[in-house]
């Protein structure tokens, strides 16, 4: 599937203890080359705005793109720079807001090989993280939890990614595991298929999930008080550090 484009997807999380909790919802997302972000007629323009400095922990400098936050956080971490095209999966301000839980940037080298994968994650709080991990053929790889996104799990355990590649069909097929002490605490999967990113598939797909931002957002919060209704305890939340900087 050729950036850019609409992704109709489907997000289930699984919380399997210390209660078990459980949904699904569709949402929508974009599939994108951060070199070429989609500008969008003027009448459409609110469904749609692409910011560089909506993603990566460091602040904005004037006229900075996207590439250039994206360079800034590979140099940062000491990883070589990606060359070649980056396609990224995420969420645009709708509507003046944006939240982006889950941002996937796949970074290729000059001759097209994937060279990396950055995963983006944003929590409730303004706060943002990312993890850089180098995949295997099926997309997986494992990565220490280093970033608070839930008042209910503390920065503990282990995640097992599974991120490969959007298919040449326009399915995308993502998930995400928390481990801790031998079980699974915690999963989150996101699929979907893509479809060309036209003025009129953009305005079917606010009539099929309208707001998306704003509904995942609100979303988050209400499942976070019926959990805490439910008895889970609120874990502190740490001080900001280097690698969390707010918005």
């Amino acid at each position: 599937m050729t950036a850019p484009a609409l992704v109709h997807t489907r997000i289930s999380h699984i919380r399997r203890e210390p209660v078990d909790h459980r949904f699904a919802h569709r949402s929508l997302s974009w599939l994108v080359d951060i070199d070429r972000l989609p500008r969008l007629p003027r009448g459409l323009r609110w469904a749609a705005r692409f910011r560089p400095e909506d993603h990566f922990p460091s602040p904005a400098a004037a006229g900075e793109t996207l590439r250039g936050r994206l360079e800034s956080y590979t140099d940062s971490v000491g990883a070589p720079r990606a060359d070649g095209a980056v396609i990224a999966l995420l969420s645009p301000r709708v509507a003046g807001y944006v939240f982006n839980p889950l941002s996937v940037f796949w970074c290729h080298d000059r001759d097209g090989r994937l060279r990396y994968v950055i995963a983006e994650v944003h929590n409730t709080y303004g706060q943002r993280h990312c993890y850089l991990v180098r995949t295997d053929g099926a997309g997986r790889a494992e990565v220490d939890k280093e970033f608070y996104v839930s008042p209910f799990n503390d920065v503990s355990g282990r995640y097992r990614l599974v991120l490969p590649e959007p298919g040449a069909d326009g399915r995308i097929r993502l998930s995400v595991v928390l481990e801790r002490p031998g079980r699974s605490r915690f999963t989150a999967t996101l699929t979907g298929r893509a479809e060309p990113a036209t003025p009129a598939a953009v305005v079917r797909a606010q009539l099929r999930t309208p707001l998306a931002p704003w509904v995942v957002a609100a979303r988050i919060r209400l499942h976070g008080i019926r959990l805490w209704c439910r008895g889970l305890r609120v874990e502190p939340r740490p001080h900001p550090d280097t690698k969390e900087r707010s918005r």
